[in-house]
């Protein structure tokens, strides 16, 4: 039984979803869903886990799409309608899709792939007609949804969670959020990421909450809707929290009183997806008096730590586990570290995702020889609350014996009055195995690196000092407002194009 569709029938005559400007009750979500999953199985009684694919904008259609396929006994792969077309075909081959369900305005730009790669281009009405056929029950233990990984490291790999495993992400959030039927919130990020799926639809709709759909951001009309009154949450990736302050400082002095008091109002406000910068944190507090609720997940456990909601939420922290979650800091060796010791973050419980897709070997590598997910994520336990160092991989600066937190960096760099915003990484080199080096974002059409250098002495201790900087408009950044990295580490210009400012970071006697 797949609990999130029977808890559905409980609030039949409540509103579920407002999209494009119309509101369905989970009365109507449920018949629409039934609808899909009877079209889906056209005479066949399961689907047993087919892949579905479907581009669909996020709307009340995205959502009974989804369920129905859940319900036909299917395995949902939602894809991202940002994404160009090769980005889409890797999804399809991968996942060795049979049928791609499709808005119409998307029929045209999928309908070459039928021709490359033999996918059917099933238009989004044909599976919404009314179509009364009986469904069977679905064991919550299947195969329930593949999401893909943001790929800012390598690859994208398809992360397969089952119907249990989402409940269990669903639950814990619902529990430590403290959601209730009265809730409404606006969903303005991907669908196709469990940030935008599990944290704010699924979380609404298992507690009988109301969600709005937004499909393309836009600060003028988020700030509309916090004018409405209706919302009692909201959750954002840091770039939207960034420009929702910018259109809020371009405002005229009675205009921000409004919104800053709208905004005030809502119970709960949540950032998630990349790091939030500690000026964003402060900034927003200072206009709405909100203190944004930071968390910690990943697309293989959904959320697997959050601040309190009713306790302290101490910026550049993640806060404490999660219900139901468990936790270990270890070192390379995977030996448990002490307190305020950085190590990495390994996972269990029941939201851990089952499988990569077709990937044994990066499903077993993923794991411990004892169950834990190896999440990659460096972090310590700093004073009784959990702070993110970052990445192994991207975050982490392997330097002169020294494991530098990339994240450390850029928050005391956004401090500066010339920096705007900011992406620190590990360039290779010959004696020190990797330098720090900054790429600054600045309103202005050129910057004073050694400025920033002699400042940033007074911050930090000489090895974390950046020894090259260059200068761009903006960050790389994935649909999520990720930075990703790797393209920064490219776009970096020859030694002679950046400056260099001298500094030999002293070896670690003590790194590992």
């Amino acid at each position: 039984m797949i609990r999130l569709l029977e808890r559905a029938k409980n609030f039949k005559q409540r509103t579920a979803l407002v999209s494009n400007g119309q509101s369905y009750s989970y009365g109507q979500l449920l018949a629409s869903a039934k609808n899909v999953a009877s079209n889906l199985l056209d005479e066949k009684t399961d689907l047993n886990e087919t892949r579905i694919t479907f581009l669909v904008p996020p709307s009340f259609e995205y959502t009974a799409v989804q369920w129905g396929i859940w319900a036909a006994g299917g395995i949902a792969v939602p894809l991202c309608v940002l994404h160009p077309l090769p980005s889409i075909q890797y999804v399809l081959e991968d996942t060795q899709a049979e049928i791609v369900i499709a808005h119409k305005d998307y029929i045209d730009f999928l309908k070459p792939l039928e021709a490359i790669i033999g996918i059917s281009v099933t238009a989004l009405e044909s599976v919404l007609k009314e179509n009364t056929t009986s469904l069977s029950d679905i064991d919550s233990g299947r195969r329930a949804m593949i999401l893909y990984t943001s790929g800012t490291t390598n690859k994208p790999k398809g992360v397969v969670t089952t119907h249990d495993n989402i409940e269990a992400q669903i639950t814990t959030l619902v529990d430590a959020w403290e959601w209730h039927e009265e809730d409404y919130i606006l969903n303005i990020l991907p669908l196709h990421h469990v940030h935008g799926i599990i944290n704010v639809m699924c979380c609404a709709l298992w507690s009988g909450a109301c969600c709005e759909f937004l499909p393309k951001f836009d600060a003028e009309k988020v700030w509309g809707i916090f004018k409405s009154g209706r919302l009692t949450l909201f959750m954002a990736v840091p770039t939207i929290y960034y420009k929702l302050i910018s259109h809020w400082e371009k405002a005229d002095a009675e205009e921000r009183e409004e919104m800053s008091k709208a905004a005030s109002k809502l119970r709960l406000m949540v950032s998630g997806s990349a790091a939030l910068p500690v000026p964003v944190l402060q900034k927003w507090k200072e206009i709405t008096g909100q203190t944004l609720l930071e968390r910690y997940g990943m697309t293989e456990i959904g959320m697997g730590l959050s601040n309190s909601y009713r306790g302290e939420r101490r910026p550049g922290h993640v806060g404490l586990l999660l219900p139901g979650i468990q936790m270990r800091l270890v070192d390379s060796n995977n030996n448990p570290v002490e307190k305020n010791t950085p190590g990495e973050f390994q996972i269990k419980g029941p939201s851990v995702f089952k499988e990569y897709w077709k990937k044994p070997e990066a499903t077993q590598k993923a794991f411990t020889e004892d169950g834990w997910f190896i999440t990659g994520d460096i972090g310590m336990l700093n004073d009784g609350l959990y702070k993110i160092l970052g990445r192994d991989s991207v975050d982490i600066i392997k330097s002169g014996g020294y494991k530098i937190s990339a994240l450390e960096i850029e928050d005391v760099l956004r401090k500066h009055e010339l920096v705007d915003d900011c992406a620190v990484v590990g360039l290779p080199d010959d004696e020190w195995g990797e330098v720090v080096s900054a790429c600054i974002v600045s309103k202005r059409d050129a910057v004073d690196f050694k400025q920033i250098s002699e400042w940033l002495k007074t911050q930090l201790p000489a090895y974390k000092i950046p020894r090259n900087y260059i200068l761009q408009q903006e960050l790389p950044r994935n649909v999520l407002g990720k930075v990703t990295k790797n393209e920064v580490k490219e776009m970096w210009p020859p030694a002679s194009a950046s400056l260099s400012t001298g500094l030999t970071p002293p070896k670690g006697e003590n790194a590992r």
